[in-house]
């Protein structure tokens, strides 16, 4: 059985990362959707929230939501995991990425990253992009599922 782990800040979560979700479980037995939680990084949504979201936004009998703290991969030796999944939208991305791998296979010469190419319509979505959006006013329905539309822009406005 392998294991995949897609490993982010989902802050919140938007289509694009669903898309990458969706294609994951496609691939493989269980896909473990991982809230990472960045001590330097001040998220807007608490990891709860963040979990809830995704919870509310896919129901595949073979994905897992669960969030950690530290190193990512002490929490991928002790899930015994296979695989590390990550979505890439531009060359930016990919620069980045590719270094996390190199730094994870260093680390735990069983650690296999799994690059998946954005769609096109998710290549220019960001979670970032979205809050800015929602804090004006505006119109996020294409990007983030239904069910937490309201949450996100209740969060989000401008007082």
């Amino acid at each position: 059985m392998k294991t995949a782990i897609y490993p982010g800040s989902f802050d919140p979560v938007t289509f694009g990362h669903i898309d990458i979700i969706k294609r994951a479980a496609s691939l493989f037995d269980k896909v473990i959707v991982l809230v990472s939680i960045n001590p330097v990084k001040e998220a807007d949504f608490s990891a709860e929230e963040r979990m809830d979201f995704i919870r509310r936004s896919i129901k595949l009998k073979n994905v897992e939501i669960d969030c950690n703290v530290g190193l990512f991969i002490d929490y991928f030796r002790k899930r015994n995991a296979d695989v590390i999944v990550k979505g890439i939208r531009a060359m930016s991305d990919f620069e980045y990425e590719f270094q996390m791998a190199l730094i994870n296979k260093d680390l735990c010469h069983t650690a296999e990253t799994v690059f998946l190419s954005a769609d096109a319509a998710s290549m220019f979505l960001s979670s970032s992009a979205v809050k800015q959006i929602a804090m004006f006013g505006g119109d996020i329905s294409a990007f983030v599922p239904n069910c937490i539309l309201k949450d996100i822009l209740e969060r989000m406005k401008i007082k």
